[in-house]
């Protein structure tokens, strides 16, 4: 039977926790051990007597927690105090987005770790299942931050994006239709915004079609389509995804500079390096920047916001693989296609093609 550890989750203003009680007594039924950092669950409303009452054993540091367990179980990447904690053998469950952390992938690999990432956990039928309610999530919030940092204190132009009778409504432009583009696309639309989304996949902008009954603009391709549109857009949502990959860079500077002042840009897309040129990650603590009098909103864990939601949506989801790799190790990996396509680091390498192209590149660079 294993050890599973949970950490505290260190990023800037991170209240997620990669596990809850439901979780907690799911694992200990079937004769596995828990140890959780003291306080790692406080930040989602689950207090270390919760976890104590449920079978679990409270440790006082992150140290312990790596020192103990077999299994690690974390929500965003191992940060640069954390990644000296892993050891050979050990198995890392997490949000990885390496392709955007070259370097971080290439110190994992030192550690001589196992790291599966949740992000690149896919079925064969292409659906990424612990991806998706962060996406969820994160498509919903995106409307809602841009909708936020539209009014004039803070730095916006001052737009409501419903609009009221007699004065339009704001105007939404989508850049992607998965997953975060279609819950960006719910919230504008129940705020009463204009909502244009563009996609590259023609039976994708069918299905928005259906789904939103003709009330969403749906545009093929981006170039000069997107560059005669942004002039008119009020917020802007990045929510361009390649499962692995570094996101590609659809909006350029030139364009951005074409956008009115105060207008609000969001891109969800930024932690896998985001697909709008002028974005750079930031915090929960200083989320925006202005750039050529555009808003820019770069926060990296956007459903980090709202912790209760979030941990409890991404742990739904990630329990039955969890439980998995508890009860097989590294054997779960070999006999579940879903989770072998998680597998990031493994043996010392980079094992995940997207991964490995984006490393080896920079590798190349540096010489």
């Amino acid at each position: 039977m294993a050890k599973v550890g949970v950490p505290k989750e260190i990023l800037d203003n991170e209240y997620r926790v990669a596990l809850t009680i439901a979780g907690c007594n799911a694992l200990i039924s079937e004769g596995h051990q828990v140890f959780i950092q003291a306080g790692a669950g406080l930040g989602s409303g689950i207090s270390d007597d919760e976890y104590k009452a449920a079978g679990a054993t409270i440790l006082k540091d992150a140290p312990s927690v790596f020192a103990e367990a077999d299994l690690i179980l974390k929500v965003k990447e191992p940060q640069a105090s954390e990644v000296p904690m892993l050891r050979k053998g050990q198995i890392l469950f997490t949000y990885l987005h390496l392709a955007a952390h070259p370097k971080l992938a290439m110190d994992l690999a030192k550690s001589g770790a196992t790291c599966i990432a949740y992000e690149t956990v896919q079925y064969d039928n292409g659906q990424l299942p612990l991806l998706t309610p962060m996406s969820e999530i994160a498509g919903r919030l995106a409307t809602q931050i841009g909708a936020n940092y539209l009014e004039r204190p803070m730095g916006g132009r001052g737009v409501l994006l419903g609009g009221v009778p007699g004065v339009e409504p704001g105007e939404v432009i989508i850049i992607g239709g998965g997953i975060v583009g279609t819950n960006a696309a719910k919230i504008a639309l129940g705020l009463g915004a204009r909502v244009t989304i563009f996609d590259l996949s023609l039976d994708r902008l069918r299905y928005l079609d259906d789904v939103f009954n003709g009330q969403v603009r749906t545009v093929f391709s981006i170039g000069h389509h997107l560059a005669n549109i942004l002039p008119s857009a009020d917020l802007v949502i990045g929510a361009v995804l390649i499962p692995g990959k570094q996101a590609p860079r659809i909006v350029t500077k030139e364009m951005v500079k074409t956008m009115k002042p105060g207008s609000v840009i969001v891109d969800v897309s930024v932690d896998q390096g985001g697909c709008i040129e002028t974005v750079h990650s930031t915090t929960h603590s200083a989320p925006t920047y202005v750039w050529e009098g555009v808003v820019h909103y770069g926060v990296a864990n956007i459903p980090g916001a709202v912790p209760w939601t979030s941990t409890r949506a991404l742990t739904n989801a990630t329990l039955p693989f969890a439980l998995k790799l508890a009860k097989f190790g590294y054997q779960a990996v070999l006999d579940d296609p879903a989770l072998n396509r998680g597998v990031n680091i493994h043996d010392g390498q980079v094992v995940h093609p997207a991964v490995a192209e984006v490393v080896n590149a920079q590798m190349a660079t540096a010489k």
